[in-house]
């Protein structure tokens, strides 16, 4: 599995998203999330277990797939997460292809999933890169430093978080990919990706167009 994310929130993300996986391949297989090494310091971190979370590491999710679960990542990260909200609807990866090499290497498809509804949790003024990289935190894994307007402390930088508005958050998983039977035994990656997010710009695009009001749908 490979998904956008919705908003930058993963436990909300993960337990909108299960119900559609599990309705399409069933119950039986087992489903793991990777999440990022800093979701572990969180309050969450206890359940996180218990939930199939998983570091995000090519082994982890190699090993996962390996023994006959299902994976869902997010390659775009919170890169993806922070889109800005006036481009929401723009499927970036940041150049991110580890999930097509985890796949191609493990010998299993990608299944691509979109969402849309997310980013009108709050606005979503700026991903923060130039802030981030002035403050020095790519020393700590961290590139973005988001800047958004919210309730209830208004304009932000990251901290404090402000409470998210309702919004009705819809996703859709489409078909899988099967690499080697589209591009070869031996495919370049960057191509593969290409094609992973023109699928997924086609879907989220179609969602975008049936979309009538903000958080309302």
């Amino acid at each position: 599995m490979v998904s956008n994310h919705s908003g930058g929130v993963l436990t909300p993300d993960w337990n909108v998203l299960a119900p559609a996986l599990y309705g399409r391949f069933g119950y039986d297989r087992p489903l793991y999330t990777l999440a990022h090494y800093g979701v572990f310091f969180t309050p969450f971190r206890a359940s996180l277990g218990r939930l199939g979370v998983i570091h995000a590491s090519r082994e982890n999710a190699e090993e996962a797939l390996r023994s006959g679960a299902m994976v869902l990542a997010f390659p775009g990260g919170d890169y993806d997460a922070f889109r800005p909200t006036f481009r929401q609807n723009v499927i970036d990866f940041g150049g991110r292809t580890g999930y097509v090499k985890t796949a191609m290497q493990a010998g299993v498809p990608i299944v691509p999933a979109v969402s849309i509804g997310g980013q009108e949790t709050q606005l979503f003024l700026t991903r923060g890169n130039w802030l981030a990289k002035r403050l020095g935190l790519k020393r700590f894994r961290i590139e973005i430093l988001p800047v958004t307007i919210g309730f209830p402390f208004g304009m932000t930088v990251f901290f404090p978080a402000n409470m998210p508005f309702p919004a009705k958050i819809v996703y859709q998983v489409l078909e899988p990919i099967d690499t080697a039977a589209r591009f070869g035994e031996d495919p370049n990656v960057d191509e593969v990706d290409a094609y992973v997010r023109s699928v997924m710009q086609c879907a989220i695009d179609r969602l975008g167009r049936q979309r009538r009001f903000p958080v309302l749908g």
